[in-house]
């Protein structure tokens, strides 16, 4: 038998979807679908607690539009799916960065990292980790970004070719790579630990680790040190 309790969360709108919690469990970031024409969306923070909610970005479409929110709920990272652009908003300081996109001008967001310092984006068939601080994007070509640690320091992408390992997790300040796993898995946001050290996925591959015989998808951990 479970303890605790659950805690329901009102949606303003038809329906709310594609949740995105902070560190703490005090924020979420969600996406409101109202059918009420024209049909639109709009992004929010809803703060459980004080039992109340801020609008982050109101669009007057229904393409995807995903939040992504920081570790302490200042940060909000979102992308307008009908003009393919990513943007970041404070709610500190109330003022919105972007729009950050790729060369081909066309962005779809992966994930804020939990300190708020990085944005991992994808254009094209590249991954992009544009940093806040500086407005610069470090380009991962080739590969499509899965999830980044709190710190920003590591990214987790699989590469295209699919000959090789089907999850890699890279250190972008010294640019080397690790391989999570040379067998076919996937992975979500929030499955890299601050560090780098753990990566966490999952895999129908049944030669992962010993005595694996159970035929079905399995959830792993790999640590690096």
């Amino acid at each position: 038998m479970s303890s605790g309790s659950t805690i329901g969360i009102n949606c303003p709108g038809l329906s709310c979807s594609q949740p995105s919690l902070s560190a703490d469990g005090r924020y979420v970031a969600q996406v409101a679908t109202f059918n009420r024409p024209p049909s639109r969306q709009r992004i929010e923070v809803r703060d459980w607690r004080t039992d109340t909610t801020e609008t982050v970005a109101e669009f007057d479409h229904t393409v995807s539009a995903r939040p992504s929110i920081s570790g302490d709920g200042r940060f909000v990272a979102y992308q307008d799916g009908q003009a393919e652009d990513v943007f970041v908003w404070d709610r500190t300081d109330d003022t919105s960065s972007g729009p950050i996109e790729g060369p081909s001008k066309a962005a779809t967001l992966v994930q804020l990292s939990k300190d708020g310092s990085k944005v991992v984006y994808l254009s094209g068939s590249d991954t992009y980790v544009h940093d806040e601080s500086s407005g610069t994007d470090q380009l991962v070509p080739n590969v499509r970004g899965v999830a980044i640690d709190p710190t920003g320091r590591y990214l987790l992408y699989a590469p295209h070719d699919t000959n090789g390992p089907s999850l890699t997790l890279r250190d972008l300040e010294t640019g080397t790579d690790e391989i999570v796993s040379n067998q076919l898995a996937s992975a979500g946001t929030d499955a890299v630990s601050a560090g780098g050290r753990d990566v966490v996925f999952h895999s129908t591959a049944d030669d992962i680790v010993p005595g694996d015989t159970n035929g079905k998808s399995d959830v792993f951990i790999r640590r690096f040190y």
